[in-house]
């Protein structure tokens, strides 16, 4: 048996393709969070990533393209967990305590992969991303009349507003003497409710 230590063993190139596509995402993930995005070279994100850079270019063609992919994967990833939360819930109320609490939970379990996606020059930007979470809320909303859990409401309006306010509340987390990130969510549904009946 050789001496592994002198000749590495080849890599296979042969990783299923979702595999790779993960590898490239998280290897630019990764270097957005530590350098920045603009500090970041698609010949950085390749190595990190382990693919050639044909790879890369077979799936983005730039690293505005990756970035995009972020986004969406962590959108799928926060409304995703929400929404399963919501699932489970019978009454409109209870769903809507359950989108107060669980936006402040996930919020703040990858806040610092949010803002590097969405804050860096994002913000204030009418938004796909954005629009996903609004649409959960007017789901919500529509509900809530269906089962006459609160009178009828300008969806559009109302959804943006709560929406609006639990980011803006979640980004203020740090400084706020008035609320933590196990307080915040119940705090806000209490203020919802006020704001629908």
């Amino acid at each position: 048996e050789k001496n592994s230590m002198t000749t590495p063993p080849k890599k296979p190139r042969t990783k299923p393709a979702e595999e790779r596509l993960d590898d490239l995402m998280n290897a630019a993930e990764k270097l957005f969070l530590s350098k920045g995005f603009v500090n970041t070279t698609v010949s950085e994100i390749v190595i990190v990533a382990d693919v050639a850079k044909g790879t890369f270019y077979h799936y983005f063609q730039s690293k505005n393209d990756i970035m995009e992919a972020l986004r969406t994967r962590y959108m799928d990833w926060y409304l995703g967990y929400i929404q399963s939360a919501l699932d489970s819930q019978k009454s409109a109320t209870a769903k809507l305590k359950s989108w107060c609490e669980n936006s402040v939970k996930y919020y703040v379990e990858k806040q610092n992969i949010h803002d590097m996606l969405f804050h860096d020059e994002y913000h204030g930007r009418s938004n796909d991303h954005e629009t996903r979470a609004v649409e959960q809320i007017k789901a919500i909303l529509a509900f809530g009349e269906q089962n006459k859990a609160w009178p009828e409401l300008p969806h559009e309006l109302m959804a943006t507003m709560i929406y609006h306010s639990m980011h803006a509340a979640v980004d203020n987390l740090a400084n706020s003497t008035e609320y933590d990130q196990h307080t915040l969510g119940e705090i806000l549904y209490q203020r919802f409710s006020q704001l629908i009946k």
